[in-house]
């Protein structure tokens, strides 16, 4: 069973979101929270797997209480398509950003996906994010030492999850079994001390191992 915070200072919302979750039956509400304060208080006395958190709450705000959560997966829940909010939401350790108007099925997956380890982005919003960032980013920005630890195998399965490939695509292209790359992807999180999939595309375009299509390459 997953076990599922709601964190979202609309009644209404978390109203909706648990009537879609609790027709789901490995899913189950463990919790809600009107704001980042009181979800961090919740939980220290309850066990919980995902935390479907709001951006904008009163006293503390969705990205902010991520920075402080250990354990629990965060999936982002937002109105606001902005492309700040994902960053900031990603570099803080959220492993899915979606907007709340999601599919109640699109929904339901992310977190199912998000529980089993991997990482939930809107590839719309993923690709503005990192587009903008990167820009932002010197043309010469140094390659982190950390990266010099990976293996040749271990860089290839990095830089495919820059580039936004899923396990099973990587696979494919390196002619190996899924499970084979999750083993190479466990192994990159671990040396570069990233916590899924998100940071590492983040860490990729931050190092200056990916360049974006609109800066071409020196």
């Amino acid at each position: 069973m997953i076990r599922v915070m709601l964190v979202d200072d609309q009644e209404l919302l978390r109203a909706g979101f648990r009537m879609v979750l609790g027709a789901q039956p490995d899913i189950e509400v463990v919790a809600e929270a009107g704001d980042g304060v009181t979800a961090l208080e919740l939980l220290k006395t309850t066990e919980v797997d995902v935390v479907l958190m709001d951006v904008r709450m009163p006293t503390m705000d969705g990205v902010e209480a991520t920075r402080h959560i250990q354990g629990p997966k965060v999936l982002i829940l937002t109105t606001f398509d902005l492309d700040e909010y994902a960053f900031a939401a990603v570099k803080a350790g959220a492993a899915g950003f979606l907007l709340k108007d999601v599919p109640p099925a699109d929904l339901v997956s992310a977190i199912r996906v998000v529980h089993a380890g991997d990482s939930v982005v809107s590839p719309a919003t993923l690709r503005r994010m990192l587009d903008r960032f990167a820009a932002q980013l010197p043309a010469d920005a140094p390659v982190t030492p950390a990266v010099g630890e990976l293996t040749p195998r271990e860089r290839e399965v990095l830089l495919m999850v820059a580039r936004g490939l899923s396990n099973l695509e990587i696979a494919a292209r390196l002619e190996v079994a899924e499970a084979t790359v999750k083993t190479h992807l466990g192994r990159v999180l671990a040396k570069l001390g990233l916590r899924d999939r998100a940071q590492v595309v983040v860490f990729a375009y931050e190092a200056g191992l990916v360049v974006p299509t609109h800066r071409p390459k020196v």
